[in-house]
């Protein structure tokens, strides 16, 4: 055997050894169909063509791959946001485990969240008795300031009424009368995570603010949406908010939840928008939203408190960048300093330095629906093309404002918008409408690996890859960044292409 004492091999040298190929050749002899190899090869010819891509397309029952998540996963990560908030997931134990190991994956930093642990029997007779005990439990072993209930299919299913069932808890002793349970009913059935955000966000703001009079002050909220480079992005933004001289608070800050040091303590709660913060940002003279499709309800209750609204598409790139500071020195009363026009100068440049490697390159884009509007629009800057533009949760209403943002430029006129489409239906495009380069998530590596497509992971979730989320996509220097990876997945491309001495290294080119 390959493996001994003295020579331990890495799984994935160890399963190319004779021993393992030969085990797992019988394995598929035995338990796998034993289809032949050629008729395999066959049925993925076919996968690659126009035929089976109309097949695909016209696909209604199925769904392969989606690129979202449930509701539950946006409501923990939105309640991550909070100061030394505990999430409380009404339903079982094995959905919240998927909630906190795809953060935890994802931002290599543990994640908190707790389940009411629903079984057999609470599916009959109701969840009552689990979140009696589940919020007892999670007072006293915790220590939280707040815990923020949401639930999943299950409780949903049978009806479970969380306030009543919070109060009855409160009832019961489980926690003191005014200790904060916020709430929101988060089916994960419908909808996807960025809605259960949304709902979380609005829940928690209702809990503080529905009995509060509004005295208007001129602080500025920001909402900043549903995002894995919050640890980068939201401190690029309050560096900006700072250099102009802001008053702003932001509503659910992760940054440092999700990025603890390494200095023997542990913290189970780290950073986050304080509990007081939240209250006072009832007389906020407006609330800001950085993604307009994580915050429809959010914005509409803010709205309805008297405060005037205004959202964004994910602030990347020169002109998105552009537009959010100068509403924010319009609402603030504060001009934006020199300092910042010289970091927008900077990337001006630097996107003019490399224009001849970057115009007309086509992209595919996908994820959720503000990251692909903005990732999109930044492209176009650049003088690149998004032929394809998929959001598994994207709405008829998404598709038709992408639509007009594509058509006014044309950099953007042979774009296709693919609302609620899927990463299978991706695979049919990528083969039929090949693009230059696949702009996504840690999932798109199985589109690279079948098409050959190089992938550029620039949203969450990054599973295969450390430590992205902790520098910036928003702002200028975000912008910078994200300018910087593309042309490297550029320049790597290339480099293969002309790799091979006497061959094709005409072209490997010290300079570029």
């Amino acid at each position: 055997m390959p493996q001994s004492a003295d020579t331990v091999l890495d799984h994935a040298p160890l399963f190319r050894q004779p021993e393992y190929k030969e085990m797992l050749a019988n394995k598929k002899k035995m338990f796998e169909c034993g289809v032949p190899d050629a008729q395999v090869a066959e049925q993925g010819e076919f996968t690659k063509t126009w035929e089976y891509r109309e097949k695909n397309l016209a696909r209604e029952a199925l769904v392969v791959n989606p690129a979202k998540a449930c509701q539950p996963l946006g409501a923990v990560f939105a309640a991550a946001g909070f100061e030394k908030t505990m999430s409380f997931v009404h339903g079982s134990q094995g959905c919240v485990a998927y909630y906190r190991s795809h953060l935890s994956r994802h931002f290599k930093e543990p994640c908190s969240a707790v389940s009411s642990s629903m079984t057999e029997d609470a599916a009959v007779f109701g969840g009552l008795n689990n979140m009696v005990d589940g919020l007892a439990n999670t007072y006293s072993l915790y220590g939280p300031k707040m815990v923020a209930v949401s639930t999943t299919c299950m409780a949903e299913v049978i009806g479970d009424d969380l306030h009543s069932f919070i109060q009855t808890a409160k009832d019961k002793g489980s926690v003191p009368q005014s200790f904060d349970v916020p709430f929101a009913h988060t089916p994960a059935f419908v909808g996807s995570h960025v809605d259960g955000y949304d709902n979380m966000v609005k829940g928690i703001l209702e809990h503080f603010w529905k009995d509060a009079a509004r005295e208007p002050g001129n602080a500025i909220n920001i909402i900043p949406g549903f995002d894995g480079f919050c640890v980068g992005n939201n401190r690029e933004l309050k560096r900006l908010l700072d250099l102009m001289g802001v008053d702003y608070t932001i509503l659910g800050d992760a940054s440092d939840q999700f990025d603890t040091p390494a200095d023997g303590e542990f913290r189970m709660y780290d950073g986050g928008t304080k509990i007081e913060d939240v209250k006072a940002a009832i007389n906020a003279k407006a609330t800001l939203s950085l993604q307009t499709w994580n915050t429809r309800k959010t914005l509409d209750y803010a709205a309805g408190k008297g405060q005037e609204t205004a959202s964004f598409h994910y602030p990347m790139g020169v002109r998105a960048t552009d537009e959010l500071l100068m509403k924010i020195s319009a609402l603030a009363g504060k001009p934006i300093p020199e300092a910042i026009r010289m970091e927008r100068g900077r990337l001006v440049d630097a996107m003019a330095d490399s224009q001849s490697w970057l115009h007309g390159k086509k992209y595919a884009i996908y994820g959720d629906p503000d990251f692909v509007q903005a990732m999109a629009r930044f492209v176009m800057e650049t003088g690149g093309e998004p032929i394809h533009c998929l959001a598994t949760n994207g709405t008829k209403q998404w598709g038709e404002e992408m639509r007009a943002m594509l058509d006014a430029s044309p950099f953007g006129r042979d774009a296709k918008v693919w609302a609620g489409k899927d990463l299978w239906h991706l695979r049919s495009l990528l083969f039929t409408e090949p693009v230059d380069m696949l702009i996504g998530n840690s999932y798109g590596k199985y589109l690279e690996r079948d098409t050959g497509t190089p992938l550029l992971r620039l949203t969450f979730p990054v599973f295969d890859r450390h430590h992205h989320h902790r520098f910036p996509l928003w702002g200028y220097q975000g912008g910078l960044r994200v300018l910087t990876a593309i042309l490297d997945k550029v320049f790597d491309k290339l480099d293969d292409d002309t790799i091979l001495p006497g061959e094709t290294d005409y072209s490997f080119d010290l300079t570029r």
